[in-house]
């Protein structure tokens, strides 16, 4: 049981870090303002040391990780398209990374609690995603 919540905790990791890098990476040619970009620049590194900490562990298991849901990853594509083709602003980015961090941080306590059987490695690294999460939109507040 503990590996296969381990696993099954990791493959939500590897989904959710991959779903933000594509995120930042969508908005980052639109940001105008040096500020921002640094703060995100600086979430989407954090995000690729998190994910190799996760391809470690999931090569321990012999798993290939997990792609994000398509589906929620092309809904993702659409809101970003549509919302900087009516406002390409700052602001408009800050408000978008917002909602995606906060649904990030909701399925990573969720899977934290349905995977309690994790090890405990596998729950520090998702407990880290979630505080980068969080502390991101701390940090972009101020452009909202």
């Amino acid at each position: 049981m503990i590996e296969q919540d381990t696993i099954k905790l990791l493959r939500e990791c590897d989904a959710g870090i991959k779903m933000g890098v594509a995120s930042i990476d969508d908005v980052l040619q639109y940001v105008k303002g040096e500020s921002l970009r640094k703060y995100l620049t600086e979430c989407k590194r954090e995000h690729e040391v998190l994910k190799e900490e996760v391809q470690v562990l999931l090569d321990k298991y012999h798993d290939d990780g997990k792609e994000p849901n398509p589906i929620a990853k092309g809904m993702s594509w659409m809101k970003t398209n549509m919302k900087l083709g009516m406002d390409m602003s700052d602001g408009t980015i800050a408000d978008l990374m917002t909602d995606g961090c906060n649904m990030g941080v909701k399925s990573l306590n969720r899977y934290l609690n349905q995977y309690e059987a994790a090890d405990e490695k596998s729950k520090d690294i998702a407990k880290r995603l979630i505080n980068l999460e969080e502390r991101l939109t701390i940090d972009i507040r101020q452009f909202l």
